[in-house]
């Protein structure tokens, strides 16, 4: 018989990290204009990778996107951002489960901002809010590079703390 990777204490963690990433998104995020946001909402997502996977991290991110979207709307909901979310979850998990050594945390990082961020969130806000693409995506540049900078400096501790944590922790 096959050993299900969602065992209760699984599911636990994961409800947890949940919901610090809705937390994170709707109450810790400076959006200095409609197109900019700045946010440590990506740490749980990061967890959730590292700790079991891709599936578990795209769930938490589209589940994430959701029930932030709903729970504490900031504008309308709209599904395009929930793809960029499951699509963050796929990059991290894929990337950053087997190993978090840093070319991982940088292409990871690379991928996530500008594919998601830079390119599809921008998209996403021409369509929604019908902003120009070009200016915007030179607008949210800015953006990308901070949360570059910012997941390059805290996704290698968090990778040292969770191994860290393990270790302490009984088998």
């Amino acid at each position: 018989m096959k050993k299900s990777r969602f065992t209760p204490k699984v599911m636990a963690i994961l409800s947890i990290l949940l919901a610090l990433e809705v937390i994170i998104a709707r109450f810790g995020t400076i959006r200095p204009s409609e197109s900019i946001k700045l946010s440590l909402d990506f740490i749980p997502i990061v967890i959730a990778a590292i700790l079991y996977g891709t599936v578990p991290a795209v769930v938490m991110s589209i589940l994430a996107d959701i029930l932030g979207a709903f729970l504490f709307p900031v504008g309308p909901f709209f599904p395009g951002f929930t793809v960029t979310a499951a699509m963050t979850g796929l990059i991290y998990g894929l990337l950053l489960k087997k190993s978090q050594s840093f070319p991982r945390v940088i292409s990871a990082v690379l991928l996530q901002q500008i594919l998601c961020s830079l390119l599809l969130n921008t998209f996403w806000l021409h369509v929604l809010y019908g902003l120009p693409y070009l200016p915007t995506m030179a607008a949210r540049l800015i953006q990308c590079g901070v949360m570059v900078a910012l997941q390059l400096v805290l996704i290698p501790i968090i990778s040292q703390t969770i191994k860290t944590i393990e270790k302490r922790l009984p088998s």
